[in-house]
Order: structure tokens, then sequence, then C-alpha cells
């Protein structure tokens, strides 16, 4: 349908995954697409599959996510939009988190989407253009699972901040907005759940029965949606953190 023809994109953490995903559909929706990520083998093989481009940052370094959109601007003369889809999930509890795993999880899942949309709305500012951003957040920021305490601490963190900085920048014309993605099937999901929980080929099917649609959702799933926010389709709504599960927040059986 051409939702984001001629847009400039920056899918960070683009790598695999969500953002690999989003890469693929914001292409297929006529985005110039630029992907980051920390390991540039399997970058530059997702930007090849997408028809995007590559660029290696580890947004868990300020200056990496800073530099990441500059590259953006310096190849396109601009950024219209941005998608923060990196990630951090390493297990940790209230008791047992070390002040190390606190900090990584900040890091990533905090500070990186923070400094990445403060140099692309900074872009879009300075040009008096619009703009949109979209980050991927989790349900797990309303509280969480045990073994989650430093990603839910890092993940309401990015919610607050998507609402904050969606309020600072609304007469600019830059809609920020969030995603708060429930139990997803992807490479990094797969990877977590046999390094923290002993977990077999079976998983995934023993995860899809526990859950009310029996099936984990699917990452080309939130793609559209975020393409669909990306894009001038979604109208004016900003300052937005969706759910996008197959849970009801507050709903008891």
């Amino acid at each position: 349908m051409g939702l984001l023809d001629g847009t400039v994109l920056l899918v960070s953490g683009g790598t695999q995954g969500v953002g690999a995903a989003v890469a693929r559909a914001a292409v297929r929706e006529g985005a110039q697409v630029t992907i980051s990520g920390r390991r540039v083998d399997a970058g530059e093989k997702a930007a090849a599959d997408a028809g995007a481009r590559f660029v290696a940052a580890d947004v868990a370094d300020p200056a990496q996510a800073l530099a990441s959109v500059a590259a953006v601007v310096t190849a396109h003369g601009r950024i219209d939009a941005l998608v923060n889809a990196a990630g951090l999930t390493d297990r940790g509890t209230l008791l047992d988190t070390t002040p190390e795993l606190f900090d990584r999880h900040v890091a990533v899942n905090l500070r990186g989407p923070f400094f990445t949309m403060q140099a692309a709305v900074a872009d879009m500012v300075g040009r008096g253009a619009p703009g949109s951003v979209v980050n991927v957040i989790s349900s797990s920021e309303l509280g969480g699972q045990p073994y989650l305490a430093p990603y839910v601490a890092a993940k309401a963190g990015l919610a607050g901040l998507t609402r904050n900085a969606a309020h600072a920048h609304r007469f600019d014309r830059v809609r920020i907005n969030g995603l708060d993605i429930g139990w997803t099937d992807t490479p990094g999901e797969d990877a977590t759940q046999r390094r923290f929980h002993d977990a077999d080929d079976t998983w995934r099917a023993a995860a899809a029965a526990r859950l009310p649609m029996r099936r984990l959702g699917q990452a080309d799933e939130i793609a559209d949606f975020v393409v669909f926010l990306l894009s001038p389709r979604s109208g004016v709504v900003t300052g937005s953190v969706i759910d996008w599960d197959q849970n009801v927040l507050g709903g008891l059986d």
C-alpha cells in the first residue's frame, strides 16, 4: 500500500526478531530503512534480506546510539522515523539481580532508546518537520514476572519516557508511541527459553497451550502494527502505549 513511501527510517535492534520483521515490512511499504545492531554478520544478513542498510551500533553505549542516527542523517540528509526494537531479557529477581545486570538492562532497554530518540527528534525539530517514533516495550512493564525485575524496571521507564517525549514534542508534530507486546515467537526468545528455562524443542507448543489464542504472537504481526503506527494512516495518535497482547490488563478469572 506504500504506507511509508519515501520515509527515512532507522530500526534500532533490527538484526533479528521483531526489529528485523519491522525492517522487512517497512521496506515493503516504501521506506528507506537502516537497521542497527551489535552483531555485524547478523546485521548485514538481515539488511540484505530486507533490502535495507546496516550500521553497526551497540545502543548500550550512548555514543554509538547517537552515531547510529547521525549515520542515517549523513546518508539521507534527514531521519523521518525511528523504531527502538533493541532489547535485553536476561533474567534477574529483586533478590538476586546484581548492580551490573541492572545497569545492563537500563543501558539497553532504556538509556539506548533515550539517546536514539534524542538524536532523531533533534533532527526532526531542527528541520521543522513532522516525524514518528515507535518504541517496542513489553506488557511485562505493567508488573511482569518475578524473574524479570530489572527488565520490568527498565521497560516501565521506557513506557514513561514514551509518554513524556510525546507530550514534550506534540506541537512539533513528532508522534511518539509504544507497543506493550506479549509473548512472541522469535529467535531471541527461543535462545532465552533454552538458556534460562532449560527448554527443549517442545517449548513453543507447551507455551501456546497455555495462551488464550493457543499460539504465540508473531514478529511479522507486530511489524505490521508498527508500520501502521509509523505511518500517516494512524492519524494524530501520540503518547499511546498500546497493549499488543492476548491477555487483558486487570482481567481476572
